[in-house]
This record gives C-alpha cells, sequence and structure tokens, in this order.
C-alpha cells in the first residue's frame, strides 16, 4: 500500500497536462470543501447538510504544468425520488467522462455500507484511474488514520480496484492539499490548457449566485428541508442611472419550497430567518462578482418539485 505523504522532491517533468478530476463519495464526505481548498476560492457550495451539491460545479486549478478541472458532482445514493435518480445519472454521466476520479473517505467515520455502494459502482469503471482521498484528518489521531487507511487499502483489494494513490487531507487546515494536486496532475493527458487564465469556474454566473443564495437558505433550517428548497435567479441587471464609480446589479431570485407549511420556516418570525439569508448571500455574491449588489428574494410554493419531471425541467434540473 502506497500513502502520500509531503515531501521536498520536485519532479522534473516539464510538459504540460490539462484534464478533469471529479470527486466522488456519499453524501457530506468533504467532497466541496476540498475543491474550494484546491482553487483557492470558493466556487462549490458547501454545508453540513448532506446532499447540497445538485449542479456539476467546475473549479479550475491553474499551474505552470498544468490545468485540473475539478467537477463536483452530487453524492451518490440509493435514490427515493425522481431527483435523486437524475442526480446519480449525473453522477455515472461524469465518471465516464473524467481523467481522474478521487473517492473521498472521511478520516472520523468507519467505511460504511455508503461507501461499499460507490465503491463497487467505481470497481466497475475500468479505465479511469482512482486515487483514494481520506478527508478530515484533521478530526482524527494518527492511530485512528492508520486504521482507516488500512481499511481502504483493503476495500480496494477486496473489490479490485487498484488505487493510483492514497492521499490524506484535511481541507480545512490546508494539510497535503497541494500534494493531492501534485498526484492528480500526472494522471491528466498531456496537453495545453483548456479555460483562460484566471477562470475559477466555468459555470454561469446565475447558477453560481443561484448556489450561494441555496446555501445560505439551508443554514440552520431543520433537517426535513435542505432537499426541498431550490432556487432559481430570474434577473440579474445593472441598475440604471448609476454614475460609473458606483455600480449596483440588481439580482430578483425566487426560493422555492415543496409545501406551504415550509414557507414559516424560510422565512422566520416577522421575515427575520429570510432578511438574514439575504444579508449573508450577499456578501458571497458581490465577493464573488465583485460589484455591489441589491438582492430581492421571494419564497414561493412549488407543490411536490422533486417529483414532477416538469417542475424539475423548469427548476433547472
Amino acid at each position: 500500500m502506497s500513502v502520500r505523504t509531503q515531501t521536498s522532491e520536485q519532479p522534473a517533468e516539464t510538459v504540460h497536462r490539462a484534464g478533469f478530476a471529479c470527486f466522488v463519495g456519499r453524501p457530506n464526505a468533504g467532497k466541496s470543501t476540498l475543491t474550494n481548498a484546491l482553487v483557492g476560492q470558493k466556487v462549490a457550495i458547501t454545508s453540513n447538510r448532506p446532499q447540497t451539491t445538485r449542479h456539476t460545479v467546475r473549479g479550475i486549478v491553474h499551474r505552470p504544468d498544468a490545468q485540473l478541472i475539478l467537477v463536483d458532482t452530487p453524492g451518490l445514493h440509493k435514490p427515493r425520488t425522481l431527483l435523486g435518480e437524475r442526480l446519480n445519472d449525473v453522477v455515472r454521466t461524469t465518471w465516464a467522462e473524467v481523467d481522474v476520479i478521487g473517492f473521498c473517505l472521511p478520516a472520523d467515520q468507519k467505511i460504511g455500507p455508503g461507501d461499499r455502494f460507490i465503491a463497487k459502482e467505481l470497481a466497475g469503471i475500468r479505465k479511469t484511474p482512482k486515487v483514494a482521498i481520506v478527508t478530515k484528518t484533521d478530526l482524527v489521531d494518527s492511530k485512528a488514520l492508520a486504521e482507516q487507511l488500512i481499511a481502504i487499502d483493503q476495500l480496494g483489494k477486496e473489490l479490485g480496484i487498484e488505487w493510483a494513490e492514497i492521499v490524506p487531507v484535511s481541507a480545512v487546515g490546508s494539510k497535503q492539499v497541494d500534494l493531492l494536486a501534485d498526484l492528480l496532475v500526472p494522471l491528466l493527458p498531456e496537453g495545453p490548457a483548456l479555460y483562460p487564465e484566471g477562470d475559477l469556474t466555468d459555470e454561469p454566473e446565475q447558477v453560481m449566485v443561484a448556489e450561494l443564495i441555496r446555501e445560505a437558505a439551508l443554514e440552520g433550517v431543520r433537517d426535513e428541508l435542505p432537499h426541498s428548497i431550490a432556487v432559481v435567479v430570474e434577473e440579474m441587471l445593472p441598475r440604471e442611472d448609476r454614475p460609473a464609480d458606483r455600480p449596483l446589479l440588481d439580482i430578483h431570485a425566487n426560493v422555492y419550497i415543496e409545501r406551504p407549511s415550509q414557507k414559516g420556516i424560510i422565512i422566520g418570525p416577522k421575515g427575520k430567518r429570510l432578511k438574514e439569508v439575504g444579508i449573508k448571500s450577499r456578501k458571497h455574491i458581490e465577493a464573488l462578482l465583485g460589484t455591489p449588489v441589491f438582492l430581492d428574494l421571494h419564497v414561493k410554493v412549488a407543490k411536490d418539485w422533486q417529483r414532477d419531471p416538469k417542475q424539475l425541467r423548469r427548476l433547472g434540473f
């Protein structure tokens, strides 16, 4: 078993490589946080609620020798709704198209049925190199980490998966994050950069803005709501008659939930919660777009949208 830790050796290779990597793992395995740590800017939605990433958000890591494009997929899970099935299809399609797959397993949780379910699916994808990434290493001591590394090595042997690398990382403490990039790069095909220098994601701005609003809306909400929230940005327009040095962007967005009874949870007493969602997401949106923003939020009911193909399409799934 080869477990990689940081050394000071510099590879002598000078060819340029560019390609796609995706992180897979059960919901809440640390995939989005890792994407953000590698890119160095907030691009993927991170939440302590499982199953929050819906769109394939690409984070782009620019290096002198390579361009690593990270495709962040939803967590693969046993689906209970039509939305769940569609999310799983998105994952499998993504796996078939990338150059390398990073399988994220948290250091602080024993390998469970959800991990095995994903590992079995991965075993069926023969050609793509797979890197096992042990996330959240800041939460355990060295003995627990060693046990997890051995368990992951065993899991590979059991299912016939040959790990290209096994890498422990802590995205929160920025431990070994650069090393992970160093190990993913050689697995990419040789070629020129695929995106202009300076691009951090190719996700349309409206989609990213919607994700930031959704992330703020999810925080502190009771457990039954995560899947029930969808956000659609209706329009983003520069405010007219503003002086050039004081621009303002008007953003009108709708937060959709499934049942009228959920409306009160999102809005909160006297609208307090929705106001907080607005303040929090506006800060992130302004940082993302680099311009002051006026955010207009409305909460609407789209009855049982997760089970209705027509509504799923309308809400962008």
